[in-house]
């Protein structure tokens, strides 16, 4: 059985998700807090605690003067960064998938807690808010409550982050494949401004990627009608390469159907990013007018 030694006190995201890792990796473990030199020594694998990074005997601290290093993009690494780049791989099926992850969850984290930069100011893309610091926190015991319940805590707090961890996964498995769907929905396609997909799929990166898209239509997840959506300008922000008309904005069903002139049109959001018709031919034809439209 392995040891996991990381540090006692207060705990945060880092090192709470470091051990979701190594419990999933390693299974049944011995989870220590401690600062005790004596036990940390004794640990075998020691994370944010111990200032010492060093893979080959397992030391994953990044407190030390120096740090562990930081990722390309400029982001330190903390406990959960170091713990993900050596064992985070035996979780995935593929390095892309590894790296869907480390771009979504754990760089936000290894950021709060090296004090890298708030989601607002960063100028690193992937740097959203995923506030989990701010979970950790929550389970700390406050005043009023006894240290002698902050292990338990911990570990409630490792078992969730496990399976959100879990859930991240599955979604990253799904969206590098889903990339794969995209590119090639993109490749087949007649007419490049319209892309027509057979399922929902994450399609964003991809199709910014490519300048001819204009808008994607795939079916709803719990209709029979479909989705057609504006492709939008950039990977970050709201706007859209073309929008629905105005004139549709924040109609349904039959209004719809008077102004756009489409049979099966069914709702138009406000906004004109977003339109939902009974059928792909219709989504289609709906794409197809607003691309009209914007060009007059």
């Amino acid at each position: 059985m392995k040891k996991l030694v990381t540090h006692s006190g207060k705990f945060h995201a880092d090192d709470v998700f470091a051990t979701a890792v190594l419990k999933k990796v390693f299974g049944e473990v011995e989870v220590v807090r401690s600062r005790d030199a004596e036990v940390i020594a004794a640990g075998d694998i020691v994370y944010d605690v111990g200032r010492e990074y060093n893979p080959e005997t397992k030391r994953f601290d990044h407190h030390q003067q120096g740090g562990a290093g930081a990722r390309a993009n400029g982001v330190p690494y903390a406990a959960f960064g170091l713990i993900w780049k050596h064992y985070g791989q035996e979780l995935c099926s593929n390095d892309d998938v590894w790296q869907v992850i480390d771009e979504k969850l754990v760089v936000r984290v290894d950021a709060t807690d090296t004090g890298y930069a708030s989601p607002a100011s960063s100028t690193v893309p992937t740097l959203e808010h995923y506030v989990l610091d701010t979970m950790a926190g929550a389970f700390n015991p406050t005043w009023t409550e006894s240290y002698e319940d902050s292990y338990d805590l911990f570990m409630e707090l490792v078992a969730f982050a496990g399976r959100l961890l879990e859930r991240e996964i599955v979604r990253a498995e799904a969206y590098v494949l889903g990339k794969e769907k995209v590119e090639q929905a993109y490749e087949a396609a007649e007419d490049k401004e319209i892309i027509l997909l057979d399922g929902g799929y994450s399609w964003r990166e991809v199709l910014v990627s490519h300048p001819e898209p204009k808008f994607v239509v795939y079916p709803e997840v719990d209709t029979n009608r479909y989705m057609v959506q504006g492709v939008h300008a950039s990977l970050s922000g709201y706007e859209t390469r073309v929008s629905f008309p105005k004139s549709w904005g924040g109609l349904v069903d039959d209004e719809l159907v008077a102004e756009s002139g489409i049979s099966g049109s069914r709702f138009c959001h406000t906004a004109g990013f977003l339109s939902v018709n009974d059928t792909q031919d219709g989504a289609i034809l709906m794409a197809k007018k607003a691309i009209e439209a914007a060009k007059k």
